[in-house]
C-alpha cells in the first residue's frame, strides 16, 4: 500500500499534482487544506503565518487520514506543506511507511505561480514565511522523492508516477 505526502511551498503544485497522482496510481487522495480548522484558514486569509501550536493538530489529522484503511486496493495520497523536518517526522510516527513527493521549485517560479491563482485563501505576501520555515529534505531522508518543478507538468507528473510505480514494485518495502 503506498502512503504518499506530496509537499512544498504553498502554490508548488501540491494539489496538482496529487490529484494526477492519485488518479495514475488508482489513490485515494485528499489535499491538506481541508484538514484546516476554520481558524487556521481565517489566519492565512488575514495574512499571518500558521504557527507550530496550528500545524501540530493539523499534522496529526493528515497523518490519520493516510494510516486510515482505504477505499482503494492501492493507498492513498494527500497534499501537504511538510515544510518542517519535524513536520514530515510527526506524520512518520503515524505512518511509518509513508513516502513524501517533494516539489522543490524557486522563489520567483513560485511567486509566479501565485499571482496566478485565484480563489484560495493562502495569500502570496506569506510565501515568504514559507520559504522561511521550509528545511528541504536531506539525503538521510531516504523516503523523499525530489522533483524540481521547473519543468512542464506533464513531465514533473511522469517522474513522480515513475517513482512510485517503482516503490510500490519493491518487495521488502511495503509503503
Amino acid at each position: 500500500m503506498l502512503k504518499i505526502v506530496v509537499m512544498g511551498v504553498s502554490g508548488c503544485g501540491k494539489s496538482t499534482m496529487t490529484g494526477a497522482i492519485a488518479q495514475a496510481l488508482a489513490l485515494d487522495m485528499a489535499d491538506g487544506d481541508d484538514f484546516h480548522l476554520p481558524g487556521s484558514i481565517a489566519k492565512m486569509r488575514a495574512g499571518v503565518a500558521l504557527d507550530d501550536s496550528d500545524r501540530w493538530p493539523w499534522l496529526d489529522r493528515i497523518g490519520r487520514f493516510l494510516a486510515e484503511p482505504e477505499a482503494t486496493a492501492h493507498g492513498r495520497v494527500v497534499a501537504c506543506s511538510a515544510l518542517k523536518r519535524a513536520y514530515r517526522d510527526r506524520i512518520r510516527v503515524l505512518v511509518p511507511r509513508a513516502h513524501f513527493v517533494f516539489l522543490d521549485g524557486g522563489v520567483d517560479l513560485i511567486r509566479e505561480r501565485l499571482a496566478l491563482r485565484t480563489g484560495h485563501y493562502m495569500r502570496s505576501d506569506l510565501l515568504a514565511s514559507q520559504f522561511t520555515a521550509l528545511e528541504k529534505p536531506t539525503t538521510d531522508e531516504t523516503d523523499v522523492t525530489t522533483l524540481d518543478i521547473d519543468r512542464p507538468v506533464e513531465q514533473v507528473v511522469a517522474d513522480a508516477v515513475k517513482a512510485l510505480m517503482a516503490l510500490e514494485l519493491q518487495p521488502t518495502r511495503q509503503c
